[in-house]
C-alpha cells in the first residue's frame, strides 16, 4: 500500500500547493489537495471565513479519508502545507497522531502574523483595538448588518510593501495563479479567532514526530520556520534554500525543483 500525505490547500484554488502536490505524485506518493471550509469548493458558512481552528480540523478530516482508501498504508500518513497551510499542518500534527511526518514550505504562523505584524512589532494596544472594530462588527451583524470583507493579498501595492505582499499581489491577483474561485477576500469577523491563535504553541512537547522547514533565505516569513525549528524537539531540519523568497517556492522552477528533492527524501525516509 501506498504511503500518502494530506496537502492543505489554501483558498480557492491556489496554484502553490498544487504544482508541489502534482510533482510529489510523480514521485509515487499518494497526495490528496483540498479546499478548506468556507473557501472554494469546498462548503462551509459563512464564506470566506478564516476559522484556523476549523482549518486544524480540515487536516484531521483529510487523515479520516486517507484511511478509508484502500490502497493507502494507513500508519504512513504526513502531512505538508505552504505558507499558512504549513503552520496549520505543523499544529494538527501535535495532536493528530496519525500523522506520521510533517512537512512546511514557506512556513507562516498565521496568528502570529495578525496579531504581531510580519515582523513582530505590533504592540499590544493595537492589537486590541482590532478586536473592538471585531467586537463591534459582530454586534452590526447580529443586528442585521451586512458583513465587512477585507482582502487576503493587496489588489494594489506600493514600492514601500513588504516583499511577500508585492509578490502574493503578482501571485494571486494575475494569471499566473488568478482563479475563479478564490475571490481575495476575508471575513473581518476572522481576526479575533486569528488573533488567539498560535500555529507553535506546546510544538515544543507535542511535536514528535519528524519535522522538515523548508524556507527561503529571502523570504521576509523566515523567522516564523526559525521559531519552530528553535522550539521543536523532536528530529527536524530546517532547510534554506538560497536566494528565493517566500513566493518564489510556489512556483519558480529553481526553487521548486530543491524542494521537491528535500521533500520527497523526507517523506520517503520517515513513512
Amino acid at each position: 500500500m501506498g504511503k500518502a500525505f494530506s496537502w492543505l490547500h489554501q483558498v480557492g484554488a491556489s496554484a502553490e500547493s498544487l504544482v508541489l502536490n502534482e510533482k510529489m505524485a510523480q514521485r509515487g506518493f499518494v497526495a490528496l489537495a483540498f479546499d478548506t471550509s468556507h473557501q472554494g469548493e469546498s462548503g462551509g458558512e459563512p464564506r470566506d471565513l478564516e476559522n484556523p481552528t476549523e482549518r486544524v480540523e480540515d487536516i484531521r478530516c483529510a487523515v479520516d479519508y486517507l484511511t478509508t482508501l484502500p490502497y493507502v498504508d494507513i500508519e504512513r500518513i504526513g502531512a505538508m502545507g505552504v505558507c499558512s497551510g504549513g503552520g496549520y499542518s505543523v499544529n494538527a500534527a501535535m495532536t493528530e497522531r496519525r500523522i506520521k511526518a510533517v512537512a512546511g514550505v514557506s512556513t507562516t504562523d498565521l496568528g502570529s502574523w495578525i496579531r504581531e505584524g510580519l515582523d513582530g512589532s505590533i504592540p499590544v494596544d493595537e492589537q486590541i483595538k482590532t478586536l473592538e472594530i471585531v467586537a463591534s462588527q459582530r454586534t452590526a451583524e447580529a443586528n442585521g448588518a451586512d458583513p465587512v470583507y477585507g482582502p487576503f493579498v493587496p489588489d494594489e501595492v506600493t514600492e514601500d510593501m513588504p516583499v511577500i505582499l508585492i509578490e502574493a499581489n503578482e501571485y494571486y491577483r494575475t494569471p499566473r495563479c488568478q482563479h475563479p474561485n478564490s475571490k481575495n477576500r476575508v471575513l473581518i469577523t476572522s481576526l479575533d479567532k486569528l488573533i488567539a491563535f498560535s500555529a507553535f504553541y506546546l510544538a515544543e512537547t507535542l511535536l514528535t514526530q519528524p519535522l522538515l522547514l523548508i524556507a527561503g533565505s529571502k523570504a521576509d516569513t523566515l523567522r516564523f520556520s526559525e521559531t519552530l525549528y528553535e522550539k521543536a524537539n523532536c528530529q527536524k531540519e530546517l532547510f534554506k534554500i538560497d536566494e528565493a523568497t517566500h513566493v518564489d517556492l510556489y512556483d519558480v522552477a529553481k526553487y521548486v525543483d530543491q524542494a521537491i528533492e528535500k521533500l520527497n527524501n523526507f517523506f520517503t525516509n520517515n513513512l
